[in-house]
């Protein structure tokens, strides 16, 4: 049942006047309520009128994004006006156990593009698939020079040292204190403290803001809710925090519940996420199945997709380095600059493999003779791809053109390749035609029966 008119308005002011959320909340929570109106002329709007008002609908919601944007960077101008120059210095403590988690990684690189001076303190380090930049400081910490500069940091500020050591002892988290006052040297010249998780990494945050007497500001995913390392350190450090960031309204009303805080000093803020770089997108993608050997011909079908110049390619590589002299096959993509075009699945069987099979739009495998003399036999990805209904293109390589009429081209020919992919691409119905042709000779060719050939060899000599 839908509130009175003169109700609703008094929700309204009531939550314009709540510091904790932000204007397109605002925009969105007006226009909702406009949109749940019981008035009857937006209940019998006719359909073009209806999608006339939500695409304005739509465009007031980004409006507002824009107006927000324009005001976080005429913010950061100023910052940097007043610091001749310089951006927010930021320092950062996170893990980086594999590198950096993909959502913490994002939001660094999103922070540093608003103008941000990134200072990373990693809690663990080991590279992985997302590492720090070059132009972000790095800091890790080394256990031996951690206990050995104990010493000089209690000489230097031995009233300090000892009243952080003994909450540090009541609260069982010494090796964070120690790690604390280890970063805290290095933090000298930053103007916040942001721990990106709500457990150690908030701990030697929280520490370092007493050292420092520095903002300290800390994200709260979900794990640390319900099985924190230390729940007791957690309740009071989430006290003494300057700002509480949630990534989910549900956890702002768990924190607020389970431990006291005011819901004013919790701020959600979602996740974020490239709009432009994850969207729908149609590819047409090629597959390539193979060890990283030189006859497997990879760098004629980058080579070919480089000079198609056309975004829509996308090549998925299967593979990795063989028993055999193997090739650089993820520099030659970076000495192409097609890394954008370029996927790496790593070694791939069974389920995970014949489900690219299906979803490709071509398998292309470039063979040919290696500086060695060796050749291939006849390459079982080949028929693989055969089965599964695929177009193939490959080359006049020993057998092959004895099996697959078509699509060939000559070894090393890197435009004969790019026509035949564009021959493909731009033909709907030779697609189908060339997956059907395929999945007969598939059929008629390389069958199980073949097995049974040469079980009856067998018997045969053994008689």
């Amino acid at each position: 049942m839908t509130a009175p008119l003169k109700d609703r308005r008094v929700m309204f002011i009531n939550r314009s006047n709540c510091h904790d959320r932000n204007l397109t909340e605002e925009f969105r929570f007006i226009f909702d309520l406009i949109h749940r109106s019981s008035v009857p002329v937006f209940r019998h709007l006719d359909s073009v009128i209806q999608r006339k008002y939500l695409k304005f609908k739509k465009f007031i919601i980004e409006f507002t994004y824009n107006i927000q944007f324009i005001i976080l960077i005429q913010n950061r101008n100023a910052y940097m006006k007043s610091s001749n120059g310089k951006g927010l210095k930021i320092g950062i403590i996170a893990s980086m156990k594999n590198g950096l988690e993909h959502f913490i990684y994002r939001e660094i690189v999103y922070l540093a593009r608003y103008g941000a001076s990134i200072s990373l303190f990693s809690t663990k380090f080991n590279l992985g698939l997302y590492n720090a930049h070059e132009e972000w400081a790095l800091h890790k910490w080394n256990p031996i020079y951690v206990i050995l500069m104990q010493p000089y940091f209690f000489i230097k500020s031995p009233v300090k040292y000892l009243k952080i050591l003994w909450e540090a002892l009541l609260y069982k988290s010494f090796i964070d204190f120690a790690i604390a006052f280890y970063f805290s040297d290095k933090m000298k010249q930053l103007d916040i403290i942001y721990s990106t998780f709500g457990d150690r990494k908030f701990f030697i945050g929280y520490f370092c803001k007493q050292i420092l007497n520095k903002p300290l500001v800390v994200t709260i995913h979900a794990y640390e809710l319900y099985q924190n390392p230390n729940p007791l350190l957690f309740k009071h450090a989430l006290s003494s925090c300057n700002q509480i960031i949630t990534v989910s309204d549900f956890n702002r009303e768990y924190i607020s519940k389970h431990f006291n805080i005011e819901p004013s000093q919790i701020e959600v803020i979602r996740y974020s996420v490239d709009i432009d770089e994850y969207k729908p997108k149609k590819k047409f993608t090629i597959l390539i199945v193979g060890f990283f050997v030189k006859r497997k011909g990879h760098d004629i079908l980058f080579k070919a997709v480089k000079q198609l110049n056309n975004d829509d390619f996308e090549i998925w590589v299967v593979g990795g380095d063989g028993s055999e002299r193997s090739v650089n096959v993820k520099q030659m993509v970076l000495d192409l600059g097609i890394e954008q075009q370029v996927a790496f699945f790593g070694k791939l069987s069974g389920t995970a493999l014949k489900a690219l099979y299906r979803t490709c739009n071509v398998f292309c495998l470039p063979c040919r003779v290696d500086d060695s003399g060796v050749a291939e036999g006849f390459p079982n990805v080949l028929i693989e791809a055969m089965a599964c209904g695929k177009p193939v293109i490959t080359t006049r390589h020993v057998e092959i053109p004895r099996i697959i009429p078509e699509i060939l081209v000559n070894e090393n020919d890197v435009e004969g390749l790019a026509q035949a992919i564009s021959q493909v691409y731009n033909s709907e119905s030779l697609c189908r035609r060339l997956g059907k042709q395929n999945r007969q000779i598939a059929i008629d060719t390389f069958s199980p029966r073949n097995t049974v050939r040469t079980m009856n060899v067998l018997t045969r000599l053994c008689k």
